[in-house]
């Protein structure tokens, strides 16, 4: 019983190795040949407490879960009732609990799936230094068809410092869970990969986001931790170091962004990472970066708000305030990474973005995105290296125009130090030299300026990223943005192999707006769908805001913690198909 890709769940109490034993699965799986997708639930404790890991395995690139699991691997019960929601079984999904725990809780039976037992506390009791969370491991990998070569070079390379011992123990364990996996029913497994090795990565969107900045050019990153966001700054640390970076520790939010604005103005490219709140305390300095046009980056791992809101889980509701946040007219920057492998392209040309236009840039990820971690195939190099327009020498008889209103809205930037460069740079509208002004004619030149660097900027076809489908005039078109992209394309996949027909459109420049690349995208299309996660539909109000959209257009938005599953949306096509 094969099928193109097989999703399972592993669950268990704190300290129950669950997230260790999923990331073990997950490095295997890649070894196998395999792609995967793992995301992690927990509890209101952040950290310790009851925790799941959710799985997904495939033959092919994976960019969201499915709408259900075949298996639900649990080690113990405590608390797991609270994921049942996040957890949707099925007739045909299959749970094994531990019989030394009692009963799988009501709240995980509503779909009425299949029950098995299988003792991994006794099995791995009979085991010295045995674990059950390597009992369930073995046990999995029979279940699916991973093969134990793969899960004994995971183990080896993760336990080596521990030595032998720690490696024999933990292979025995998953060696009499392979074994008594013959006793349970059966769930779907994947076919062997005969291709030869290909070049793979395992790697979480937090990681990635920290790879582009520093791809782009980022050498000082100033941050305050915050859940989701916290791993980009633990990646970035190390990282930052290997290339001559620093990346500083700040007592608060308001301390990293106005870090980084120093460090952008001395010259160094520069960013930081935070989430909702964070994002909050940062937007006054925001708008000091556009009045004084500093390139900086801010990338934005959502979370379910508003105020401290649900830290652990993810929603797309910070459009709104990364869009219209700062207060006056104040022109950025805003993209938006739309899988895990997109925020390295994302936060690469962000950095690109920022320093070419010299304004802030935010990026927006999720922790749906950013805590999850893919095997997936390795990405190529982008050629997007922040360059920007720097004043090389003062010219012998003027003053130096800082803000000098030019064809482009882009004036070359002093650093400081520089010897006849010296100028005003501070919040204060100014004139061309920077001196503080409040005459209108310097308040219009200027905004006209900072707009119309963002406005005629080329930013090629990268705006969007867009699955045709072989959709043609009359059909219909799904128009979405960040996390909601995977789920959306495999809907698109479904609707497609059904015969219908459906173009994607997936926004990664949020703002500003580009309603021409929109319209030439929408060309033909009359209906369209458009999804996202966030309880009052923000990217909707906003597409209808700045956009023509077709005639009959519909929003398909919901709040957070719980993502979409490709039926949702395939069910929404076909209704607007018929």
């Amino acid at each position: 019983m094969t099928e193109h890709s097989v999703s399972l769940v592993m669950a268990g109490s704190g300290g129950a190795g669950v997230v260790t034993a999923g990331s073990l699965l997950l490095e295997a799986a890649g070894k196998a040949g395999w792609y995967a997708l793992m995301s992690r639930s927990s509890g209101p404790q952040i950290r310790g407490g009851e925790a799941a890991t959710m799985l997904r395995f495939a033959t092919e690139p994976i960019l969201s879960h499915d709408d259900s699991f075949h298996l639900l691997m649990a080690i113990d019960w405590d608390n797991i009732g609270r994921f049942s929601a996040e957890i949707p079984l099925i007739g045909a999904s299959l749970i094994v609990g531990d019989p030394v725990h009692g009963p799988a809780p009501v709240a995980l039976l509503s779909g009425r799936p299949r029950e098995a037992a299988l003792a991994m506390t006794a099995i791995a009791g009979q085991i010295e230094h045995g674990r059950p969370n390597m009992v369930a491991l073995g046990a999995i990998a029979a279940m699916i068809g991973l093969p134990t070569q793969a899960m004994q070079a995971v183990v080896e390379q993760h336990l080596g410092r521990k030595g032998q011992e720690a490696i024999n123990a933990s292979m025995a364990a998953f060696h009499a869970g392979f074994a008594a996996a013959a006793e349970l029913p059966e769930i779907p497994k994947l076919p062997a990969v005969t291709a030869g090795p290909q070049k793979r990565w395992s790697i979480t969107g937090n990681e990635a986001a920290g790879l582009g900045v520093i791809r782009g050019g980022v050498r000082f990153v100033a941050a305050y931790p915050i859940t989701p966001a916290t791993e980009v700054l633990e990646w970035l640390a190390p990282s930052l170091a290997k290339v001559g970076g620093v990346l500083v520790q700040a007592e608060d939010e308001l301390a990293s962004i106005n870090q980084i604005i120093g460090a952008s103005y001395g010259g160094v490219p520069a960013m930081t990472a935070t989430s909702g709140p964070g994002l909050s305390l940062m937007i006054e300095s925001l708008g000091l970066a556009v009045a004084a046009e500093v390139p900086i980056v801010v990338v934005d791992v959502m979370r379910v708000g508003p105020s401290t809101g649900i830290a652990t889980k993810s929603e797309q509701s910070d459009l709104n305030i990364a869009v219209y946040g700062l207060h006056g007219d104040a022109p950025h920057i805003v993209v938006a990474a739309n899988s895990v492998a997109d925020c390295l392209f994302t936060s690469q040309w962000a950095v690109h973005l920022a320093e070419a236009m010299q304004t802030p840039t935010i990026v927006l990820t999720d922790q749906a995105m950013g805590q999850s971690r893919a095997i997936l195939p390795r990405p190529a190099k982008l050629a997007f290296i922040g360059q920007r327009d720097t004043a090389k020498a003062a010219v012998v008889g003027e003053h130096y125009k800082r803000y000098a209103v030019t064809a482009s809205g882009v004036s070359p930037m002093a650093i400081p130090g520089a010897a006849g460069l010296a100028h005003t740079a501070d919040g204060l509208e100014h004139n061309e030299f920077g001196t503080p002004s409040s005459q209108a004619s310097d308040h219009l030149s200027q905004m006209d300026k900072r707009s119309r660097k963002l406005t005629q900027f080329n930013y090629g076809d990268h705006w969007a990223d867009i699955l045709d489908a072989d959709a043609g005039p009359g059909d219909m078109a799904i128009i979405t943005w960040g996390s909601s992209t995977g789920p959306a394309r495999e809907a698109l996949n479904r609707f497609s192999a059904a015969g219908g027909k459906v173009r994607l459109i997936s926004v990664r420049l949020i703002a500003p707006v580009q309603p021409g690349k929109l319209a030439v995208a929408l060309a033909g299309i009359t209906r369209a769908l458009v999804v996202e996660q966030s309880h009052s539909g923000q990217f909707y109000r906003m597409l209808r805001a700045f956009y023509d959209l077709p005639l009959e257009t519909r929003s398909l938005h919901q709040a957070g913690p719980l993502g979409f599953g490709p039926a949702r949306i395939l069910e929404q096509l076909n209704r607007l198909r018929a």
